[in-house]
């Protein structure tokens, strides 16, 4: 469908947007003028309404108008009319905006909060973790011997199984097994549920 433009005394055919949306699709600067100068009051409008911050609203206006001549080539007219895909682009990047700004907002509000978290009580923190070692070393010296060989060179020096059974000359079956049951006394020496 064509649009007449009055010049003068004459009418010239002007091209329907789906037509301008084909040719920009190919390239054509002159279509895609056209498409902005038809589209971008309608685009900034829809874009105001969601967003509603002005200066953000021109900035995602922009950017759907950008998106239109980067993907004309994906416009399907037997989808969506033309003005219908410019609006539904237009909607999408304003909605995107709004929830990319509220989650920014929740962040900052979680931030904030964190920085008013009163900091922990060095003292009180010092005596846990003293008494946590504390209990830590007694239940280690209930362990058998080989146990407790195991369980430090594995978890306090860092070691893996195969270093640990060469290191103390076991089988690497005996090792895990060691391990595990020393771990399973532990557990329950520090009354850790499973």
């Amino acid at each position: 469908m064509k649009e007449a433009v009055r010049v003068g005394r004459h009418t010239e055919p002007q091209p329907d947007l789906q037509e301008l949306l084909a040719r920009t699709a190919r390239g054509d600067q002159e279509a895609f003028a056209a498409v902005y100068d038809r589209v971008a009051g309608a685009v900034l409008g829809l874009v105001r309404s969601v967003v509603r911050d002005h200066a953000q609203s021109e900035e995602v206006a922009q950017e759907v108008l950008l998106d239109i001549w980067r993907t004309a080539p994906r416009y399907r007219p037997e989808k969506a009319p033309a003005m219908a895909w410019v609006m539904t682009l237009a909607h999408r990047r304003a909605v995107d905006r709004v929830r990319s700004a509220q989650a920014s907002a929740a962040r900052e509000h979680k931030a904030a909060l964190l920085d008013r978290t009163p900091e922990f009580d060095e003292v009180s923190e010092q005596v846990e973790t003293r008494l946590e070692r504390e209990q830590v070393r007694r239940c280690l010296c209930a362990l058998t011997e080989v146990q407790r060989q195991s369980v430090t060179l594995a978890y306090y020096r860092g070691l893996t199984y195969s270093e640990v059974a060469e290191l103390l000359a076991l089988p690497l079956g005996t090792v895990k097994t060691r391990l595990r049951d020393g771990l399973i006394r532990l557990r329950d020496c520090l009354g850790v549920s499973a």
